[in-house]
């Protein structure tokens, strides 16, 4: 199966009360590991690269082949998006060009006037060749490939305006953050996103979804979440699995320090918790 844009997908999600999830893939077993959860829970999935995870790997064309070569290997068979995930103007412009089916511009931190306008230009240019393209308003908190944001409350105002432009999906800040959440964190603003929600019917997409609990969660997408992104759960996932691994010396048997043997325990963490994480999400399976 080829890859196909987030539209009737997030579309469907919102109008559901469910959400699909967004994954982030770091590398090869990344990519094998959230793929394989979503074949196995026949659901359609997202899988995303940040601006810092494409330069890893290599660049924009080589994560986009990479995973559609994956994809036929596998014989994955479940509809399938290639997101960037929060990627800036230039970033934005070349996953499109590298055959990207959908894109984040994210332009928080930009003036809101420059944020329009650049969220503008994404618009026309992704819808041209049929591609998603997702926004944000209010920035999402902590830290992700440079981009950092205090994790303030979306304007409601600021969010109806970028979504009028006709964007596919839209992230806008409730409180949440990237990365691990602090001890004293308040937990999320339903006040807001109820405000939200009840003038945008664009889907709503949430980030920072690893560390929220998990009721909060099913209560944001009632609300109108259909995307939730996930990173930092599979990463603790699959760094816990490898530790364990070592200090078991299973590295130091035979052949196990082989790296086909080395990476199989946290990429098989990797594929629990991305199943664990469709069940809760409500995600139906296809058919």
């Amino acid at each position: 199966m080829s890859f196909v844009n987030g539209n009737k997908i997030f579309a469907d999600a919102r109008k559901g009360h469910y959400a699909v999830g967004a994954f982030n893939t770091n590398n090869l077993e990344w990519t094998r590991a959230i793929l394989k959860g979503a074949q196995e829970k026949n659901v359609p999935v997202l899988i995303q690269s940040s601006m810092g995870a494409a330069k890893y790997m290599g660049d924009y064309q080589l994560v986009r082949n990479m995973v559609e070569q994956v994809m036929r290997s596998m014989n994955i068979t479940v509809p399938v998006i290639m997101h960037l995930d929060h990627g800036n103007y230039e970033a934005a412009k070349e996953a499109i060009a590298a055959g990207y089916t959908s894109v984040m511009f994210d332009g928080h931190d930009l003036p809101f006037e420059e944020n329009y306008a650049k969220t503008k230009e994404i618009v026309e240019l992704a819808h041209s060749k049929n591609i998603s393209v997702e926004a944000e308003v209010g920035s999402i908190g902590g830290e992700e490939d440079g981009i950092i944001g205090a994790g303030e409350l979306a304007d409601v105002e600021e969010a109806k305006k970028i979504a009028d432009l006709g964007v596919d999906y839209l992230a806008c800040g409730i409180g949440n953050i990237h990365g691990q959440y602090p001890a004293n964190w308040q937990g999320l603003n339903f006040d807001r996103l109820q405000e939200l929600a009840d003038v945008i019917k664009t889907p709503l997409v949430l980030h920072g979804g690893s560390g929220i609990p998990q009721d909060q969660v099913v209560k944001a997408i009632k609300m109108g979440v259909a995307k939730l992104n996930i990173n930092t759960e599979c990463q603790l996932a699959f760094a816990a699995a490898t530790r364990k691994y070592i200090e078991a010396g299973k590295d130091q048997e035979g052949k196990g320090f082989d790296p086909r043997k080395l990476l199989a325990p946290g990429t098989d963490a990797i594929t629990d918790t991305v199943k664990e994480i469709i069940d809760w999400m409500g995600t139906p399976a296809i058919g």
